[in-house]
């Protein structure tokens, strides 16, 4: 006891000073950004804030970028849908000023974040407004997709990136000894993203974090769904790359076409596309043109397993929230909803009782509990979803209510709709909705419901429910998809740092964070965790002399150019005497390889 005492004194002291650290505020300089253009004061009239826009078909005007608010058809305004040349130009510059951001020290690299988190905190409303208006989601929505997810992000690259950038040392195997081995993470230079409109702020700051922490340039494509606040939120990253003393066109947003996104493929280093399966198919053709590497994400059709073993008024609440934040338009929102017989009739009744009290209407005009549709005739596309569906069989349980929409902006609302008695013969169970569409699905058995969720062309997650977390688990191990969540939904997103504990308890962080990815139709590739930074960097293989000069590597006489009669007994005894499967075997060919350098 004596001997410990000491120790454990030594322990609580040494985590009282972090923790006594951690009170005292860190030097983050402030940024001020210019938001007067995106805030709504309420002193536009109707003639300079509305605009006509066509309710079928498309514009046919491909020079400007038309923006407007989905839940009120507000005009916002328009960007420029760049040219080709002017996409080039765009990665130039960045390409340019990535060469000095290359050699910029992680110290500065974290104050750029610092300087980014400090911000996002002290403006979370401005940038949920901006983001409610330009496609229509909730603030609470927002908050969740937008804030929570880009704030974990920054805090685990601040507090981890470095530590996954730095080389990595590998085993030299056995005829390697005398080398040192080691993995270096180097920028590939500037990433291409291209990204969807559902999350702009988020969709925005995954990719730049990461491109610009491991000393990338960045060329992102906003959605021409997003780009009013897609060119609001890059005044921010703008402001914080000064502030950091950073290159000012390290990070561009740019707007346009599918035009301007093909020009940007084929100008970077690598791409990251997040939108449908047709448009990746068509990014990965593009890319081969370069032969540079790939990641989609591709939405996703998940399922929600829940066996009967469950609370069900608990896991309601989490199944109505799966499917219906920002009304149904998430990459990972659950689409496929299987309940086990037993609890099914309950379930469904408590899954009407919560949807029943849902009231749609414009974000930011009342309190409503589902916002808007972003996308123009997205809405008549979901009801051809459930046209289809009753006529194959299925009921409507519940609809939920529309609250005041204005005559402007009817077409962009859809209500949260529950559906039951559906099969996979209907179109939705196969196609990914994007919408707020409960499909419930009653099975028997643990080996229907896999079968059942396997049945999809996505594979982008899962979430599964069970009063067994052993039955739960092993269920979600033979999902075929990119992550599973047990007892809970879409919480891999958020799994960026976890607290465990170790010996003599005390704590320490397990900081290899998730990935997020799927299979299939889903895309492959990873975004966030160790995984998703590393691939913003080229990485190399490199080895060294562990003991130079004292020894190098030298060819053995045999093999010497000419080579000698002995050459292939030489060799041959060597790699028994270095992979042999017995101790004797390997000495008794070691013997023999010296005598071969001696002949």
């Amino acid at each position: 006891m004596a001997f410990w005492w000491p120790l454990l004194v030594l322990g609580f002291a040494y985590y009282a000073c972090r923790f006594l650290l951690m009170l005292i505020p860190p030097n983050v300089p402030s940024i001020e950004v210019d938001s007067s253009d995106v805030l709504d004061d309420g002193t536009q009239t109707k003639e300079n804030s509305y605009i006509y826009i066509p309710s079928k078909g498309r514009s046919t005007q491909l020079d400007k970028v038309q923006c407007y608010e989905p839940a009120t058809m507000k005009y916002l305004g328009y960007f420029p849908a760049l040219t080709p040349d002017e996409v080039r130009e765009h990665v130039a510059q960045a390409r340019k000023a990535q060469k000095t951001w290359a050699k910029s020290s992680f110290k500065k690299r974290r104050l750029f974040l610092r300087i980014l988190l400090k911000y996002i905190i002290e403006h979370q409303e401005l940038i949920c407004e901006t983001s409610s208006r330009d496609t229509g989601k909730t603030m609470i929505d927002a908050s969740l997709g937008e804030i929570m997810t880009t704030c974990e992000k920054i805090t685990w690259l601040i507090a981890e990136g470095e530590r996954w950038l730095k080389p990595e040392y590998r085993s030299s195997g056995r005829s390697m000894l005398h080398k040192r081995s080691k993995v270096e993470f180097h920028p590939l230079g500037v990433i291409g993203a291209i990204v969807s409109w559902n999350y702009p702020f988020h969709n925005i700051f995954n990719p730049m974090l990461a491109a610009v922490f491991s000393g990338n340039g960045v060329v992102i494509k906003v959605s021409e769904h997003a780009s009013w606040s897609g060119c609001f939120y890059a005044r921010i990253i703008q402001a914080a790359l000064v502030a950091a003393g950073a290159p000012e066109n390290l990070v561009h947003i740019i707007t346009g076409f599918a035009e301007t996104g093909q020009a940007l493929v084929s100008s970077v280093d690598k791409i990251i596309f997040v939108g449908s399966p047709g448009v990746g198919k068509m990014i990965m053709k593009n890319a081969a043109e370069t032969l540079i590497p790939v990641t989609l994400e591709l939405g996703g059709k998940d399922a929600f397993i829940v066996c009967e073993d469950v609370d069900v008024n608990h896991v309601a609440q989490i199944a109505v929230r799966a499917a219906l934040q920002s009304s149904g338009q998430n990459c990972a929102g659950a689409e496929r909803f299987y309940v086990h017989r037993d609890v099914y009739t309950s379930f469904v009744a408590q899954i009407v009782k919560i949807v029943k009290s849902i009231c749609v209407g414009p974000p930011l005009a009342g309190k409503y509990d589902m916002g808007a549709l972003c996308m123009q005739e997205h809405a008549d596309r979901l009801q051809s979803l459930v046209d289809d569906a009753l006529a194959k069989g299925a009921e409507i349980a519940i609809r939920g209510s529309f609250g005041n929409l204005g005559e402007d902006a009817v077409d962009q609302f859809f209500p949260p709709t529950v559906l039951v008695n559906v099969n996979h013969k209907m179109k939705l169970m196969q196609e990914e909705a994007f919408g707020p569409i409960i499909p419930i699905m009653k099975f028997s058995s643990d080996e229907e419901a896999i079968k059942l969720a396997n049945d999809s062309n996505y594979g982008l997650g899962c979430a599964v429910f069970s009063g067994s977390q052993r039955r739960a688990k092993e269920i979600a191990s033979q999902l075929h998809c990119g992550m599973a969540a047990i007892n809970d939904f879409a919480s891999n997103y958020m799994c960026q740092k976890k607290l465990h504990y170790g010996k003599g308890g005390f704590p320490h962080v397990l900081t290899k964070s998730l990935p997020f990815g799927g299979v299939k139709h889903s895309g492959f590739g990873r975004f966030a965790g160790v995984e998703g930074l590393q691939a913003c960097c080229l990485v190399k293989s490199v080895v060294e002399d562990r003991f130079w000069p004292y020894i190098k590597t030298t060819i053995p006489k045999p093999l010497q150019y000419p080579v000698a009669e002995n050459c292939f007994e030489f060799q041959q005894s060597l790699v028994e005497a270095l992979y042999g499967l017995n101790m004797w075997d390997r000495l008794r060919a070691l013997v023999n390889t010296s005598g071969c350098l001696s002949f």
